[in-house]
């Protein structure tokens, strides 16, 4: 059965952190869902991460439909969450159009960014029976590539729980915390009813995510907000170096990855039609 909204909330509720990462190809969400990943997160990220952009606000509602399709043909159990892109909910209606066009292809939810200023997108999408992530901190669509750390300040900290109370009594279900410092995350954490998902948003959120090419190490980024659990850049690279010296010696394909199975007699025959000039047999 897959993991539900209620899920989540169930597990706010005793205490049992909510496991999130982002997915872009139906590959890896087959792996992410068989590791048990709670929220497999189809996100704007895609641009930075897959398709060469110099950021996420490039990419479109094309972009994101497209690896939201290939992505759901991997999930069975996970709730899969899906990014609205940047421009993609500037009015409510809009947000609406867009959301609506993300359910279809499969998205138990959609995520947008801002605070206080989203309510009447929330309240439009809540009211059509659509599960909503906010996005409150850091916003990249919003203040570039560049992270900062929000809510260093009395000032920031108010402005954050201000906006969290806002979003959460509009309707949201889930609410992601980027680059806001651990005091105020965990405050905010304490505050909402809904889970609250932290990146670089230290150990207090109800749970954390993280860019699957960062977690694996295929991205070349080093950044403090995550941790590398794997190195398959440098250990895809080696296994291309080896592949392209065994094609270059000859070593690589032996006779145990080629298909011989044919006789002789029919050799034979292929070699003395060649000789005859491969005259066509059908005249």
């Amino acid at each position: 059965m897959s993991k539900g909204l209620s899920h989540l909330l169930v597990k706010k509720r005793q205490h049992e952190p909510i496991v999130m990462v982002t997915c872009y190809d139906y590959p890896t969400a087959q792996i992410e869902d068989e590791a048990g990943v709670d929220i497999i997160f189809v996100g704007d990220s895609v641009g930075t991460n897959m398709l060469g952009y110099a950021s996420e606000t490039e990419v479109t509602m094309e972009d994101m439909l497209h690896h939201l399709k290939a992505v759901r043909r991997g999930v069975k159990e996970a709730y899969l969450l899906v990014d609205l892109p940047h421009q993609s909910y500037q009015t409510p209606s809009m947000a609406l159009e867009n959301a609506q066009r993300l359910l279809a292809e499969g998205a138990d939810g959609v995520k947008l960014e801002g605070g206080i200023e989203q309510v009447a997108v929330v309240r439009t999408l809540v009211a059509h029976d659509i599960e909503i992530c906010g996005h409150i901190g850091f916003t990249p669509q919003t203040l570039g590539t560049k992270g900062r750390v929000q809510g260093r300040s009395s000032e920031q900290g108010k402005a954050l729980l201000r906006s969290a109370q806002a979003l959460e009594q509009a309707g949201l279900s889930l609410l992601v915390l980027e680059l806001v410092s651990e005091p105020v995350s965990e405050l905010i954490t304490q505050h909402l009813h809904i889970p609250t998902i932290g990146i670089g948003s230290g150990r207090y959120c109800d749970g954390q995510v993280l860019v699957v090419t960062d977690l694996l190490g295929i991205s070349p980024l080093e950044r403090k907000l995550f941790k590398r659990y794997e190195r398959l850049r440098e250990r895809s690279t080696e296994a291309l170096i080896r592949y392209k010296h065994e094609v270059q010696q000859r070593s690589f394909p032996t006779e145990d990855n080629s298909f011989t199975k044919i006789s002789e007699e029919e050799v034979t025959v292929l070699k003395r039609w060649m000789e005859q000039g491969m005259p066509d047999d059908s005249v």
